[in-house]
């Protein structure tokens, strides 16, 4: 068999960071706004949706063709190898997006993409009549200037959805843009990490998943997982091989706080479904009163905005409180994210490193304060 063409789609600003994961893995990749390609066999779709943790799904790239008129459509998605991906019970619903594009219409390309791939089943299947009753089969058709790009997802309900948290607070950071600032900063397993405005302690979480090499995707499962074209075992080989990675045979220095004791109790709750436990100390306490213990730490953190702050005011107190905190932490380092163009005002001086990310659709700045690396050896 041939590779398979395979997508792992990216959110704005952050393919550079999938990109890495998966040379990281392995793969050779291209990156695009958005999407980074690689190739694969059907093992390397059940490892991706595994290990991942900052992208958002892995596609299977079924095709792509200029489109400028619905036959031109309705042609190159029939030509595609349907029947080798979806079995005659097959559930395949039909997803869209266009953008600058002569077909505007996205409910008449979707139908189109629709009827495509029903005539082609019926040439394999020799029947006129599809239950769709069986494993599920997303399929999307994106039209960029005039270009189709048709897509089946083989993940399902986005990778951020980890399997851990059964409850968010206000405006929650998603696991893969946490994973992100974690891969972002300097930190590593071995150093003290601390996140004043823990809120569901999502930040704390995803830094334990990857100090320990515990693969995002082991407590959740995929769709793809029941489509007869992937051999189950090819499944049950990946989990086995993420279950044997895991390296939990040293102590974390993971500490969270929150003002809001309701917080700090869906964080413990989310800690624990990660199996995760008693390794992440949370408290309840004001950020202005927090004083981190150890030596070349990091804290890293989302502090409130929009939602869960009340205004302008409280956001630059806060600012300068963790300003003040670093004056007592000079082996520290401090990232993080915010909307706030005065953020550097506040904190007292610029940033070493920014990075632009949004967090979902908000326009953000990753701000890195660099402190001193630790030594090599350390006594």
């Amino acid at each position: 068999m041939s590779k398979l063409q395979l997508i792992a789609t990216a959110p704005m600003g952050l393919e550079a960071v999938v990109a890495r994961e998966l040379n990281e893995l392995g793969y050779e990749t291209t990156v695009e706004n958005g999407r980074v390609l690689f190739s694969g066999d059907y093992i390397d779709i059940c490892r991706c949706n595994l290990w991942l943790r900052t992208s958002d799904r892995v596609l299977v790239k079924m095709g792509q063709f200029p489109a400028k008129t619905f036959d031109e459509l309705f042609e190159g998605v029939k030509a595609l190898p349907w029947e080798d991906w979806i079995p005659e019970n097959g559930e395949f619903p039909v997803e869209g997006r266009s953008h600058k594009s002569q077909l505007t219409s996205v409910p008449a390309s979707q139908g189109i993409v629709k009827k495509a791939i029903v005539e082609k089943l019926k040439l394999s299947y020799h029947t006129d009549w599809f239950p769709e009753n069986g494993p599920r089969y997303v399929i999307e058709v994106i039209l960029l200037n005039d270009i189709a790009l048709i897509t089946l997802d083989t993940t399902g309900p986005a990778l951020h959805k980890r399997g851990y948290r059964r409850q968010a607070t206000e405006a929650p950071l998603k696991e893969t843009m946490a994973a992100a600032l974690i891969q972002l900063s300097r930190w590593n397993g071995h150093r003290p990490l601390y996140d004043p405005c823990c809120g569901s302690g999502t930040l704390l979480i995803e830094a334990a998943m990857i100090a320990w090499n515990i693969a995002p995707g082991l407590r959740r499962s995929f769709p793809s997982e029941h489509w007869p074209v992937i051999p189950k075992y090819l499944w049950e080989e990946a989990r086995e091989e993420a279950f044997d990675a895991v390296r939990d045979d040293y102590p974390l220095q993971l500490t969270g706080t929150d003002i809001d004791p309701a917080a700090i109790e869906i964080a413990e709750a989310a800690a624990k479904s990660a199996g995760l436990s008693g390794e992440i100390t949370f408290t309840v306490m004001a950020a202005a009163k927090a004083r981190p213990q150890g030596e070349y730490g990091c804290i890293i953190t989302n502090p409130p905005y929009g939602e869960r702050i009340s205004n302008d005011k409280e956001v630059e107190k806060l600012t300068r409180q963790f300003g003040e905190m670093m004056l007592y932490l000079p082996t520290w380092s401090f990232f993080a994210i915010s909307p706030y163009k005065e953020f550097e005002q506040y904190y007292g001086r610029k940033a070493d490193k920014r990075r632009k990310l949004y967090n979902g659709r908000i326009e953000c700045q990753y701000y890195q304060y660099l402190g001193p690396l630790p030594p090599r050896n350390p006594k």
